[in-house]
């Protein structure tokens, strides 16, 4: 689904009050990305600074194995995304949306 159709879904969202069954199975698929400890470990390393996978690997403690599989996971929902430095691959959160949806669930759990 392209970002104009995302933001198309959610003009109708408010004025229809419910989105369609492919917008709320892409959500739910995006929400279950969030459910591994692991991820939300490399996405809180990843506010902090970007690293690359022997540095995020070290900080989450897990093995770089893990790690980079967990990655692929990320990039694919594209919450992470990454450049070459040399022959280094230094990942990132995608954009400030991963920041605030995990702001907003620890928020929730705080209440």
């Amino acid at each position: 689904m392209s970002e104009n159709d995302s933001c198309c879904a959610h003009e109708k969202l408010e004025r229809e009050g419910m989105p369609g069954e492919e917008m709320l199975y892409d959500l739910a698929d995006l929400f279950k990305i969030f459910a591994d400890t692991t991820r939300i470990k490399i996405l809180y390393a990843l506010m902090e600074q970007d690293l690359c996978v022997a540095h995020i690997a070290e900080t989450v403690g897990a093995t770089q194995s893990a790690v980079s599989h967990q990655l692929r996971i990320l990039k694919q929902a594209r919450l992470v995304r990454f450049r070459r430095d040399g022959k280094n691959v230094i990942y990132a959160l995608s954009d400030d949306h991963v920041h605030t949806i995990l702001a907003q669930g620890m928020s929730h759990l705080c209440e």
